[in-house]
């Protein structure tokens, strides 16, 4: 959702911030635009459309100067167009600024901006900001660095933002409060980024800006403070994603690219943790914090999208190993509606990027409260990475595509590793342990047959099933959330409209909806719940309608029933979620391609949602 890169150096800045932009485009937007600072002058180009329209715009003349920003706008605040597009530039046009997040209160400044004279070219949130940082900066007479860090003491909301000025070509300016920076360190040249993607190929090195801080960057150095003007010394990490998982390495986009590093990805997040010989599960980030989470008395689950649906199978599989209650929330929700929450309750938050808003609003409410917060995330020095009290990273690698696959898989299976090191002592023997332990380490291999198995059938599949105007998924058990899944995805990326349902609520209502162009996917594994599910098929069936089945490799059963079948590897019922997804992911892939959409970014949607 938006994206900043930033640049100060001995390079020329206008192709290193288009490719770092570039990088960027996973994250949705709707225009871009560039402010380079060179030869005494700031310009300026922003554009609707995409960052290869950018390029072609700047094709008539180069940007020259090693100072600049980019940005890439997810529309808030007024239609995607160029004017709405950032940089925004003060009126003198001394200075631009890129902004990322809402401020809550630009009305208000808005209105007293006016009365002083400023005028408005744009609808956004962030020329308020601008025009605010140069009637602060004129009014107190202060240096650019004081007037933005005066001025963010006044606004309400999240910001994420770059400044630079023609006035001093050798000074670039960021904050960050509720919406992710990150400073990379090079040697004598320095990179702003909303995340990591445009800093891999340039530097490892970088600094993880919190809520509240305020970095100036000058070719010989930097310094972080506190916008109540404290310093801070701020520790620089090692970046663990290389340049070559960020790119599509072959494929045609990075969603198919993720589906099929799945297995890889799985075998990462137990590396180390999945222990078989021993029958037992190890999780270091949880450590200190394990006697709190084995004793408590209600787990709370809260999460956003696809991390919502990772927390209703974390459900199922928590409460059947370790009989500890579970409720899982939207976060979106949770946040608001003055939730009831204990001193000996644990909130567990997912969030594959660690900087969901919404999420991380609920971190803080939790911390509030007293509760233990854990978070499990795929981003290392994320927000939500480092406010929860311990946690346990996915390591699944970047996820790119804007709908999430391999981040579901990779939550999926550490929960199972947590529910599963809950059960010592409860619900199962040692030797039913080491039994269900062996069964989580094969699972990636049976997702690489999965993979071998589901490619071809899947393309023929969504030839017949690309004109469907509606879908229904329909599941039991640790299969409900997985229809939630599907369905989710296949709206995401194909903009067909589907739903996901218990299958026992069919006759509730979605029935009505059955005939012949309404096509049915359910996920029908022989487990304790399969005779159940048999019969909903069979309900369908006889309406007419067009079924699709997931099920296990050796049951013949469904083949009379159903217009296309699909077979998958047995396992224990607890781990099916991790191999009835794969097809799942790649029905949807294969639809929206042959539907002609932007499978890596869907319009109107953003990989890291950090606006409410």
């Amino acid at each position: 959702m938006c994206g900043i890169v930033g640049y100060i150096g001995d390079k020329q800045a206008e192709d290193l911030l288009l490719t770092g932009l570039k990088r960027l485009e996973y994250r949705g937007y709707d225009s871009a635009g560039l402010a380079v600072v060179g030869n005494g002058g700031l310009r300026v180009e922003k554009k609707e459309g995409k960052v290869d329209d950018l390029r072609k715009a700047l094709s008539n003349g180069s940007m020259e100067g090693t100072l600049g920003v980019g940005h890439t706008r997810w529309a808030t605040h007024g239609a995607p167009n160029d004017v709405n597009a950032h940089p925004h530039v003060s009126s003198d046009g001394a200075f631009a600024v890129v902004h990322n997040g809402i401020i809550e209160n630009h009305g208000v400044i808005k209105k007293k901006l006016k009365e002083k004279g400023y005028q408005f070219d744009s609808e956004t949130d962030t020329e308020v900001l601008v025009h605010l940082i140069e009637e602060v900066k004129r009014e107190a007479n202060l240096s650019l660095p004081e007037a933005v860090q005066q001025a963010l003491t006044q606004v309400v909301g999240a910001y994420g933002i770059a400044v630079v000025s023609r006035e001093d070509p050798d000074l670039l300016i960021a904050a960050r409060k509720g919406s992710p920076l990150i400073l990379g360190v090079g040697d004598g040249e320095y990179f702003i980024g909303s995340d990591a993607a445009p800093l891999v190929e340039h530097t490892r090195k970088v600094v993880y800006l919190s809520d509240g801080e305020i970095v100036t960057v000058r070719r010989s150095g930097y310094q972080v403070r506190t916008i109540d003007d404290e310093p801070l010394d701020k520790e620089v990490h090692e970046l663990e994603w290389s340049l070559g998982e960020i790119e599509k390495g072959g494929y045609d986009h990075f969603m198919l690219k993720e589906i099929m590093e799945q297995p890889d990805a799985l075998e990462d997040a137990m590396r180390g943790r999945v222990r078989p010989a021993e029958g037992e599960i190890v999780l270091g980030g949880l450590h200190q914090v394990w006697d709190q989470l084995r004793d408590a008395d209600r787990i709370i689950i809260a999460a956003c999208g696809t991390s919502w649906h990772s927390g209703l199978v974390g459900e199922y599989l928590i409460e059947t190993f370790s009989r500890i209650p579970v409720e899982v929330e939207y976060a979106s929700e949770f946040r608001y509606r003055d939730p009831i929450i204990r001193e000996d309750d644990v909130v567990l938050v997912l969030s594959q990027s660690g900087e969901t808003a919404d999420t991380l609003a609920a971190v803080r409410q939790a911390q509030s409260r007293g509760a233990l917060c854990l978070g499990i995330c795929n981003v290392v020095g994320s927000t939500i990475a480092r406010e929860t009290d311990a946690g346990v990273y996915l390591h699944a690698g970047p996820e790119i595509g804007v709908a999430s696959t391999k981040a579901f898989t990779a939550q999926v299976a550490v929960l199972s590793m947590i529910a599963l090191k809950l059960s010592k002592g409860r619900t199962l023997s040692d030797a039913e342990r080491k039994e269900h332990i062996q069964a989580l380490a094969e699972v990636p291999d049976k997702v690489r047959a999965v993979l071998r198995q589901s490619d071809d059938a899947l393309e023929s599949m969504a030839q017949v099933y690309r004109y469907a105007s509606n879908f229904l998924y329909l599941g039991r058990g640790y299969n409900f959330p997985v229809a939630l899944e599907g369905a989710l995805k296949l709206k995401e990326i194909s903009y067909i409209h589907a739903e996901g349902y218990p299958a026992a609520e069919m006759k509730h209502g979605p029935i009505a909806l059955i005939d012949r162009f309404m096509p049915v996917v359910f996920l029908a594994m022989k487990d304790s719940t399969y005779d159940k599910v048999l019969s909903n098929i069979e309900e369908v069936a006889a309406r007419d309608g067009s079924v699709i089945a997931i099920t296990d490799e050796e049951n013949g059963e469904l083949d009379e029933l159903c217009e296309y079948v699909l077979r998958i590897p047995q396992t224990k019922e607890f781990l099916s979620p991790l191999l009835t997804v794969i097809p799942l992911q790649l029905l949807s892939y294969h639809i929206a391609v042959m539907r002609g959409c932007h499978v890596d970014q869907p319009r109107n949607l953003a990989k890291s949602v950090t606006v409410e």
